[in-house]
């Protein structure tokens, strides 16, 4: 049930015919896990606590530097040194105290990794590396727990949602294979600050439609963005037959 502050709080969500009060207990009641708490875990994580999903974790062993004040919206100057997720789960509170957050200040692995996807409702990939891409997406699929992945560099983006709830999903896998992929960080690279608001903003909807189940999230769809044109587009994901993550 929602009390009074929450109707009053998300009223504008309410206000929305498909998405109602029923829509926001759902939210409420659901766990989300963020992995990452940079560039693209900032607007997910504050559009997420704002929208007011009850329990969100955030998880980050990285601390604030200078560089990255340019994009990520979290933090100030003053934090500098400070630890990432700490400070982003502070920030969410001071926007919307009716929500839990908790912050992860470690690289989750393993059985720990395991653990953490399998008590969530949804995962937010917000992470810069392959390999912990891999290791998510292997722990969704094996506890069924949809995965939002989202990736930003230079002045291109890519979102696409994988749950493994549904037989004709594909997974992160069947996209990427784990051989022959390099990462390439923004510090490498280089991004422009609002494209990580733009593919963070999209993963957060897509988290609330699949929560929620108002809408189509994009499952078996990549949403690919040149933001320097400004132009979308979208490619059909097909699950892998052969896939050693997710065909068993």
């Amino acid at each position: 049930m929602l009390s009074d502050d929450e109707l009053l709080r998300y009223s504008r969500q309410i206000l929305i015919p498909r998405f109602d009060i029923s829509g926001q207990e759902k939210l409420k009641s659901a766990r989300v896990l963020v992995l990452g708490a940079g560039g693209l875990g900032c607007p997910v994580a504050l559009y997420l606590g704002a929208a007011g999903v009850g329990t969100l974790t955030l998880v980050d062993d990285d601390d604030i530097e200078l560089a990255n004040l340019q994009r990520q919206i979290g933090f100030e100057s003053g934090q500098l040194g400070e630890s990432k997720a700490e400070n982003l789960a502070e920030r969410v509170r001071r926007i919307n105290p009716l929500v839990c957050v908790s912050a992860l200040n470690q690289r989750l692995g393993g059985d720990a990794l395991a653990r953490a996807v399998a008590e969530a409702t949804l995962v937010v990939d917000c992470t810069d590396n392959f390999n912990t891409r891999f290791a998510l997406n292997r722990a969704c699929v094996a506890a069924k727990v949809p995965l939002v992945s989202g990736a930003a560099i230079r002045g291109e983006g890519q979102i696409s949602v994988y749950d493994s709830r549904l037989n004709s999903s594909p997974c992160y896998h069947c996209l990427y294979p784990e051989q022959g992929n390099e990462d390439l960080t923004c510090s490498e690279a280089g991004v422009i600050a609002p494209l990580v608001g733009m593919i963070g903003s999209a993963q957060a909807m897509e988290a609330i439609k699949v929560i929620s189940g108002v809408g189509t999230p994009l499952v078996g769809r990549l949403l690919i963005l040149d933001a320097w044109e400004m132009q979308w587009r979208e490619m059909k994901l097909a699950r892998d037959p052969s896939c050693p993550v997710c065909s068993g």
